[in-house]
């Protein structure tokens, strides 16, 4: 079985038990609207809320992973993906720092000199999650998802 196997089977698992958890809480919401009790009503409508913020938030992340799959799969064809075995890790298997910051440089010089590729962005998403700064990388990785949804609307 491949890690993108396992991963999606366990995305679709815990996406399932959210769901179950999101629909009990939704029916706890639904008793408490019907109850007698104007204060529990208002709690009813508020935690009403949680179930539907939740709902989103699955299919937001869900939609996220399918077009970074996406990008994924059409930069492996163009054999593009970056290889990130040669690079040294310390003993917890995450990569040595030094080494990630020069890889980091090489894919953002690689940005600077073609800033509406997706493909240098993509890149230069994964060298910020390799160094770490997951919040950058998901930022960088929604340009790569935005600049090659551009590319594919050119066509």
């Amino acid at each position: 079985m491949t890690d993108t196997v396992r991963t999606r089977d366990l995305a679709a698992v815990v996406t399932v038990a959210v769901a179950v958890y999101l629909v009990l809480l939704a029916g706890r919401a639904v008793e408490l609207l019907r109850a007698d009790d104007p204060v529990a009503v208002g709690l009813g409508a508020g935690v009403l809320i949680l179930p539907v913020l939740g709902v989103w938030i699955l299919v937001a992340t869900w939609r996220s992973g399918l077009q970074i799959q996406r990008l994924t799969r059409r930069l492996d064809e163009e054999g593009g993906l970056p290889d990130t075995s040669d690079l040294p890790r310390r003993p917890s298997g995450r990569v040595d720092r030094e080494a990630a910051d020069e890889w980091f440089e090489r894919w953002r010089a690689e940005v600077e000199a073609d800033p509406h590729d997706w493909r240098g962005w993509y890149r230069l998403a994964v060298a910020y999650d390799i160094a770490g700064d997951r919040r950058r990388a998901r930022t960088t990785m929604r340009k790569a998802v935005e600049l090659e949804a551009t590319e594919t609307r050119a066509r």
